[in-house]
This record gives C-alpha cells, structure tokens and sequence, in this order.
C-alpha cells in the first residue's frame, strides 16, 4: 500500500502537539455530558471503569472505551455521529478557539511553518466534533477510537492510545510518516532529512499521562510545556514536573493572545527561526566537505 509521506519542506517545520483532556479542555471530554447521559454520575463511571481495568489486567483506556459502549445500550445507539454530538458540547479553554490560526500566522510572519497536531487518550471521534477540529485546526488527530460497521455503530476498539503509545505519534511527525500504519517510522532518516527534529517539536499537556511524551520531547531539544486550570490556579502538577525535568515551562492554559502561553510559544517560533538559519548553514558546510 502506498502511503502520503511528508518530505522535508523549504521553511522550518515547528510541530505544536497536545493533549486535549485538561490541556485544551477544562475536563475529561466524557464527564461533559456523555456521563451523564447514561446515568451516572462522574465519579461512578470512572470507578466502574477503572475497576473493570484492575479485575480483568485490561487497559485502563480499553475499559473506559468498553464501559462508554455497554453504558449506552438503552439509552441510544452508540454511533459515531452520536459522540461528535457530544463531541460539539465540550467546554474549551479561553482562547482556544482563536488561537491555531492565530499561532500558524505568527509563524508563517516569521518563516516558519506551525502545524498542529493532538496527541491523546480520548476519543478521536469527540475530538472530531469540536468547533476548533471542525474549523481545520489539526494537522492530525491521534487519539483512541472505535470500528463502525456500516450502520456507523460502534463494534470494537480501532485505535487505543495510552501514555507510553503516545510516544510512536511524536516519531511519526517528526518523519512526516503520518499515518498510523505506515511501517517507514522505523527507517533510518538522514538527521539533514528529518522533516520535523525534534528541536521543533513542542509538546503541551497538563498530567502523569503526558510525562512520557514530554520527557521526550524535552531530553531530545525540544520543548514541552506544562499547563494548569488558570481558574483553580492549582499548579502542583506542573511544579513536579519541572522539578522532575519534565518540562522546561509551564503557563496557565489561557490561549489568549498575548497572554503568558501566547507569548511562550511565540518565542520559541521566535527562537526556532534563528536556530534554524545555523543548523542550514551546518548542513551545507558538511555536504561540502564530504565532497572532498
């Protein structure tokens, strides 16, 4: 099968990737409605969830995934029309709405081209029906889903992502092998081919389950951010994870612009237009001198 491959592009590539749950969103996109609907209360369905995970050595994402299923028989059919409906009623962070297009300009003024992609526990199919997915938002979408048959009913798990899987999505962008089946991400790349070093790949989220992706991105010369609920104001998660060198910074997830994440962020595009104007200029001294 031929797969679409991104290849190295003429300006530098900054790739913005982020959690969704508490990151872009102040709550797990599953307790802003969907819970509710099927009769429980928030803290109910997560221990049953969780539960099911601990009794059966199953994937703690593969049981939320089963338990969002057989919750819902008698209630409605579980389709995927019916998760991008509650998809659609998810609460967004100040800001974000605004802020993707807003960020790819800054960086298009600067020479450098920003993409965004997610990278997440939930449900791709939820994140398909926000406004900002509709919009065009995302480059890619990497997040857990389901197999529909072909009445758009929901069969069996696709694609389960959990804090380790993560990891493969950032080598992934950084090859331009996007999709999730092509075996290409294993290949050797040239250092001057790699369309997205790790340098410029900037990983946002707010939790332990991030903690691999950003530990990553950090030791590789990139740059992970930490985020907290600007409103609760409770920063002990992030505190933890730059004393554990996970993260180099970390903001409020406020996306509006010019506040502290906007300008974060704006510098590191800042940042990356420079550094990459020496790293060209390494690479063309080296192919000449290999000539000789």
């Amino acid at each position: 099968m031929e797969y679409e491959r991104r290849h190295k592009e003429k300006f530098p590539v900054l790739a913005i990737c982020y959690d969704f749950d508490k990151t872009l969103s102040p709550d797990d996109m599953q307790a802003q409605g969907y819970i509710q609907s099927v009769g429980y209360n928030i803290n109910e369905f997560w221990e049953k969830s969780n539960d099911l995970a601990a009794d059966n050595d199953m994937d703690t994402n593969l049981a939320y995934m089963y338990t969002m299923k057989e919750e819902a028989e008698g209630n409605f059919v579980f389709t995927k029309k019916k998760l991008a409906e509650y998809g659609a009623k998810v609460k967004l962070f100040n800001g974000v709405e605004e802020w993707f297009e807003r960020i790819r300009a800054y960086g298009k003024a600067h020479g450098v081209i920003v993409e965004h992609y997610i990278i997440s526990s939930g449900l791709k199919e939820m994140i398909e029906g926000t406004s900002i997915a509709k919009n065009g938002a995302f480059e890619k979408i990497y997040a857990s889903s389901f197999y529909y048959n072909e009445r758009g009913v929901a069969v069996w798990p696709a694609q389960v992502i959990n804090y380790t899987s993560k990891t493969q999505f950032l080598f992934r962008i950084e090859k331009g092998t996007l999709d999730i089946n092509d075996s290409a991400v294993n290949e050797y790349f040239p250092p001057d081919q790699m369309r997205v070093p790790f340098r410029n790949i900037v990983y946002i989220g707010d939790s332990d389950t991030d903690i691999p992706c950003m530990k990553l991105v950090n030791s590789s010369g990139g740059h992970s951010i930490g985020v907290y609920n600007p409103d609760t104001k409770d920063k002990k998660k992030v505190l933890k994870m730059i004393r554990d060198n996970r993260i180099k910074h970390f903001a409020p997830a406020d996306y509006s612009e010019n506040g502290e994440l906007d300008q974060l962020v704006k510098a590191i595009i800042d940042k990356t237009a420079a550094y990459e104007v020496l790293e060209s200029q390494y690479f063309e001294n080296l192919a000449e001198a290999r000539k000789e």
